[in-house]
């Protein structure tokens, strides 16, 4: 399966990080004084380089791969996910210099998760950092958010945006209208992430008109056209499905229509490579989820995932 875009350009060093002028320079002042605290809190809404933060945080302070732990508060919200990580974390580096405990959402932990999760930040040895990550500060206890040094991070301005996009479409070589990318560029809510994510979603059509309407500011489409990519892979990954399910806050009716739509305009295409999977697609999500919501719509991906290849 092609990298998807944002993860292709997600940027490496501080200085291609846009728009986050004061959080980077709040970073590299820290790194200059050899004063990174070992409490950070990432606060803003998603998609605009909280994630990416984190990571080149890793690498400057020469954290090995396997001494940096990345979870998903949203994944697993309880109070053993926590613990484990305390009962870890006074074991020196594996190799580096430190570990780094990443907790993404993790304003979605338990109340019992997040008093674990205090006193552990309360324990800290001087090898660990942890950082926190979340789109909604205001969900943590404030004892949580009283122990970390937060970094707030914001929106992207239009400009930003369109100098993400401008760069991507020239290493890509894509020719993308005027039209379309002012269009992604409203859409995207100043989000970097999701200006890529709906560029990859017009990448592949050769019509503008088809384009335009592949642009829409519901998360719903950009669901659907994930799962899709996903499907077509040789062997869909259910870990790769269910993190995109876990994301979404639309109607899942909605996201079958629009999976269906991706596998008939697919079968419309001469020649297309992906006929037989969308024909598996079309078989699969055959049957409505006005019943059965969300649940119903993770079994037919499920049963999409683990049907490929029998």
């Amino acid at each position: 399966m092609t990298e998807e875009l944002y993860k292709k350009y997600r940027p490496s060093v501080l200085e291609r990080v846009r728009g986050q002028d004061a959080a980077v320079a709040m970073v590299k002042n820290w790194v200059a004084r050899n004063s990174v605290p070992h409490a950070i809190l990432l606060s803003g809404p998603s998609g605009v380089g909280k994630t990416t933060i984190a990571r080149i945080l890793k690498t400057l302070l020469n954290c090995s791969n396997i001494d940096y732990v990345e979870v998903n508060g949203a994944d697993d919200t309880g109070i053993d996910m926590v613990r484990g990580i305390r009962d870890k974390m006074m074991a020196a580096p594996f190799k580096g210099s430190c570990r780094i405990y990443m907790i993404d959402e993790c304003h979605a932990l338990t109340k019992n998760a997040q008093n674990c999760l205090l006193k552990a930040l309360e324990d800290t040895p001087k090898h660990v950092y942890f950082i926190l990550a979340t789109t909604d500060p205001t969900k943590l206890l404030n004892t949580i958010q009283t122990r970390c040094t937060e970094v707030a991070l914001k929106p992207l301005s239009t400009k930003h945006i369109e100098d993400i996009l401008t760069y991507v479409c020239k290493k890509e070589k894509l020719k993308i209208s005027e039209e379309v990318l002012d269009k992604i560029v409203k859409c995207c809510e100043g989000s970097a992430r999701k200006a890529l994510v709906y560029l990859d979603q017009v990448m592949g059509l050769e019509d503008e008109e088809e384009q335009l309407n592949a642009i829409t500011p519901s998360s719903m489409a950009a669901a659907a056209f994930d799962l899709w990519k996903e499907f077509c892979a040789p062997k869909p990954q259910w870990a790769n499905v269910a993190a995109v399910l876990r994301e979404l806050k639309d109607d899942p009716e909605g996201v079958r229509r629009l999976i269906l739509a991706c596998a008939r305009t697919s079968l419309l295409k001469p020649g297309s490579k992906h006929a037989a999977r969308a024909y598996l697609v079309i078989d699969t999500f055959r049957d409505n989820l006005y019943d059965t919501g969300a649940a119903g719509l993770a079994a037919q991906c499920y049963e999409l995932c683990t049907g490929v290849g029998r």
